[in-house]
């Protein structure tokens, strides 16, 4: 095998996997099992102002996303994925992650219309 920048990346993608999982899931335990909202749905480091309203979601997005990527960490030490398909589900995983917390923060924040 020759070190070359695309084992770099790779290397570099599969252990940024570890710290992603562990904050990903931990905010899942504070939100379901510690009922602490204070990460519900962030927009500029606020939480939303009915946090407790948008809670379920955020859990299930980070459930669900920690999940995958504790999948991903298994199956590449037991050596089950191949380069390309575990690269293909950790970057379609981190990506859909950040736009749906992006779309439920600008949900979460909308400006409530006037009747």
């Amino acid at each position: 095998m020759v070190f070359d920048v695309s084992v770099a990346l790779s290397w570099i993608l599969y252990l940024a996997l570890f710290p992603m999982a562990f904050f990903w899931l931990r905010r899942a335990w504070r939100i379901g099992w510690r009922r602490d909202f204070s990460e519900v749905a962030l927009r500029r480091g606020e939480p939303a102002p009915d946090a407790q309203r948008f809670a379920p979601y955020d859990l299930v997005l980070h459930l669900l996303a920690g999940g995958v990527i504790v999948f991903v960490i298994v199956s590449v030490l037991l050596g089950t994925l191949d380069y390309q398909t575990w690269t293909a589900i950790a970057g379609s995983t981190i990506w859909c992650k950040m736009f749906f917390s992006f779309a439920l923060a600008r949900h979460a924040h909308a400006v409530p219309k006037k009747s």
